[in-house]
């Protein structure tokens, strides 16, 4: 039985308007996410109860947002653990901390990858709560920027060190876990770590599936809470577990250490299939059976793949220099058998490489690691002063070799919950569509959802089926980075956007606009003749060109035979004038593009809208591809775009009536929008990408308090489109926006339009003289 989000009206009502309209709009991408239980236990469940929590809103909104981000990189369990943290926290703390939480929770799960550690990280959060209060609503503002240099162990001591030190001083933790002070950088400098797991590990995924066509489960684990010195690797079950960080080690860098720790765990899962004949008998020789034992799963993984010699022999760097004590033996014996060229004449490295070598046609039988060990035990000079804590085998990428004695016991034998399929969505022919269009039960948690890329009309019928069914296409969310600049880093996948399908509108509104500017019109014929292509076009005097240019080498004769000098400029040039751009019309659709213009009975959204009309049928005639969008926003979880006509979609009635249907609401979160119609525009093949925003003030939204902070994160994307090779320019209907403008869009990236009434008539000449 299929869920849908109408059985839940009751549910909507409680949360409000507003986060009823993000529910509805993360819906699809929870669907896909969740099981059917998970989205009602956890989901659904999870949202009524913030609700009931009485912090607002906020929360709410921001775990509907994320919770299935949460739930992708970790499991649904992770968001069960995430309600139950914020439940705690939210008698402890404000509102805004608690929706902070939230909204950076997507972080912390896709920077620890673990759901062990994600749950640890909440564990930190109450901890700082009732230690550093102030502390901790800057620490997760900076929370990308910590995480992606410390591990989990290392930002809990640096954040406990914090707290220790300032734990009555509020302004002092601010300041400390904004990383405004100088001990804050200080400490989180002696804290940042080499190479994280996060960064490597689909790396290190495809590295071992390369190697034996096989997966294998990878986890990182954290047990340096107290120390850097974390804990060794080890396998559970059917899960390699390494540590969160590995720091370059004798010359090898974190890397190459990944790759030797869980290609090593790797041979054991392939070679070490079969339980010891008997229990671990503990001490020296459990010890040196399980030394034998990765002699024998490296010689069987170095026969079949013998590069593996160099990833793991640089890590061997026990000596005779280091003595004779028991760790160092071992050490120097493992080093013998695994390196032939490595030399060492001690009696027991002796004996051992000489049994070892022995066995060597036989090293696929499991019980030969056994028989070793109890065969080199009495053997071992100095086995009564071994000490189960303090003597180890001194090889940094070994794991503890647990797995050894857990096979066939039950014990680790940890069962693996693997995911519902996730929901595959499928771009279908007309036909196609037709043939499976009535499916019983079918809802939006479907495992396969067909996609047609036009609307769909039954025969004899005017309106299309989504229309009948009330249910208008659903776009994917869009995530965005959105440029900090305080902290001189963007925040990733920072804002939402949605895109959102327009409303319709009489097409006789816009059609009236042309005879309303009909002598406007008129005098646009001319500059559009003007902007068409001409084809080829020949430019006589050019220094260099096509052929020669007859009168002008005449001239050049003559002016030498009469001791001038001549004019180089003696060529003619063919050129072929074809305009080659592609433009997109961004309109800011925000609440005070409703605001009537002074001095007239227009508002500016009406202006914007004629103006657009009119630049439209420009371009229309003109043939330049062109697309008209736009946007509003009302916070970063929801910035809404709106396409009324996109590139390769006719100049028709149903774009002007779109185009007559668009209204203004919300807010302006001009720095998204940016980027996602930049990113639109990058997909056209044109050499020339042109974006044209409208906008009638400045960056604004109802989440920043901050006045510079989105005129920043506008001026970043600007800069960034620039880079991808889209030209954007600003036409501002404010007429304060000489304060503003220029930082965001550069000295010749905008025009204030002082008198709004005039717009108009200014917009098609503007674009004339941009793509002139």
């Amino acid at each position: 039985m299929s869920i849908d989000l109408e059985d839940y009206r009751e549910l909507l009502e409680d949360l409000g308007d507003h986060a009823a309209e993000v529910m509805a709009s993360a819906w699809q991408d929870a669907v896909r996410t969740f099981s059917r239980q998970g989205l009602q236990a956890y989901y659904l469940e999870g949202a009524r109860t913030l609700q009931n929590l009485g912090r607002g809103s906020e929360p709410v909104v921001a775990f509907i947002q994320e919770a299935p981000s949460v739930a992708r990189e970790l499991g649904e369990d992770a968001v069960r653990d995430l309600l139950e943290a914020v439940a705690r926290l939210t008698s402890r703390t404000s509102g805004a901390v608690v929706s902070l939480v939230i909204a950076t929770s997507p972080v912390a799960a896709r920077r620890l990858n673990d759901p062990t550690l994600f749950g640890h990280y909440l564990n930190l959060l109450d901890t700082l709560v009732a230690q550093a209060p102030r502390g901790i609503r800057p620490m997760l503002e900076h929370l990308d920027v910590l995480l992606t240099h410390l591990t989990l162990g290392g930002l809990r001591r640096w954040a406990l060190w914090g707290a220790k030190v300032h734990g009555r001083d509020f302004k002092a933790q601010v300041a400390y876990f904004g990383l405004e002070t100088p001990e804050s950088r200080s400490v989180f400098q002696k804290e940042r770590r080499g190479t994280l797991f996060v960064d490597v590990h689909r790396r290190l995924n495809m590295y071992l599936r390369a190697l034996w066509g096989r997966d294998f489960f990878l986890r990182p684990t954290s047990g340096d809470f107290e120390s850097r010195e974390g804990i060794r690797p080890f396998i559970d079950g059917f899960t390699i577990h390494v540590p969160d960080a590995y720091d370059a080690h004798a010359g090898v860098d974190g890397l190459k250490i990944y790759r030797a720790a869980t290609a090593h765990a790797a041979a054991h899962v392939v070679h070490s299939r079969s339980p010891m004949p008997g229990g671990d008998p503990g001490g020296l020789t459990g010890m040196l059976i399980g030394l034998m034992e990765d002699a024998r799963v490296e010689a069987l993984a170095m026969a079949a793949f013998p590069g593996l010699r160099q990833i793991w022999a640089p890590l061997h760097t026990t000596t005779p220099a280091d003595g004779d004590g028991v760790t160092a033996l071992l050490g120097r014996t493992a080093r013998a058998l695994l390196d032939p060229d490595y030399a060492d004449d001690h009696a027991f490295v002796t004996r051992a490489r000489e049994a070892f070598a022995a066995r060597e046609g036989n090293l696929e039988r499991h019980g030969l690691a056994w028989e070793l060990g109890h065969e080199l035990a009495p053997h071992f000079p100095g086995g009564d002063r071994f000490h189960a804590v303090h003597d180890r085998i001194p090889v940094l990428y070994r794991d503890d070799n647990r797995y050894l004695w857990s096979l066939g016991t039950g014990e680790g034998a940890q069962r693996v919950d693997f995911l519902q399929a996730p929901q595959e969505r499928i771009q279908v022919s007309l036909m196609e569509m037709v043939n499976e269009l009535d499916v019983p039960g079918a809802g939006d948690d479907a495992q396969q959802i067909l996609i047609l890329s036009t609307e769909f009309f039954r025969d004899s019928e005017d309106t299309s089926l989504n229309q009948q069914e009330g249910r208008p296409p659903v776009s994917l969310p869009y995530h965005y980075p959105e440029w900090d600049y305080q902290m001189q880093l963007e925040r990733p996948h920072w804002c939402t956007l949605l895109e959102r399908r327009p409303g319709k509108g009489d097409p006789a509104v816009v059609d009236a606009v042309v005879d309303k500017y009909r002598p406007l019109v008129s005098r646009l014929k001319y500059l559009i003749e003007a902007l068409q292509p001409q084809g080829m076009q020949r430019h006589r005097r050019q220094p260099e060109g096509d052929e020669l240019d007859l009168n002008a080498l005449v001239e050049a004769m003559v002016d030498q035979r009469s001791g001038r000098q001549p004019d180089p400029r003696v060529y003619i040039r063919n050129e072929r004038r074809v305009r080659d751009l592609s433009v997109l019309v961004l309109i800011d659709l925000s609440e005070s593009t409703n605001d009537t213009v002074h001095g007239t009975d227009s508002t500016v959204l009406e202006l914007a809208r004629e103006a657009t009309t009119l630049l439209a049928g420009a371009m229309d005639r003109i043939g330049d591809p062109f697309a008209l969008h736009g946007f509003d926003s009302d916070g970063r979880h929801d910035v809404e775009y709106f396409r009324f006509k996109d590139f390769d979609e006719p100049y028709d009635e149903q774009a002007r009536a779109r185009l007559a249907g668009m209204r203004g609401q919300l807010s302006t979160r001009m720095g998204t929008a940016i980027r996602h119609a930049g990113q639109l525009l990058r997909q056209r093949p044109t050499r020339k990408k042109l974006l044209l925003l409208i906008t009638d003030g400045e960056p604004s939204d109802t989440d920043v308090r901050d006045p510079q902070y989105l005129r920043q994160d506008a001026h970043h994307a600007v800069e960034e489109m620039a880079r991808l090779g889209v030209d954007t320019f600003c036409l501002s209907l404010d007429p304060h926006a000489d304060d503003y403008v220029e930082r965001i869009f550069g000295p010749r990236g905008y025009r204030v339009v002082d008198h709004v009434e005039r717009l108009p008539e200014t917009l098609p000449m503007l674009y004339a003289g941009l793509t002139r």
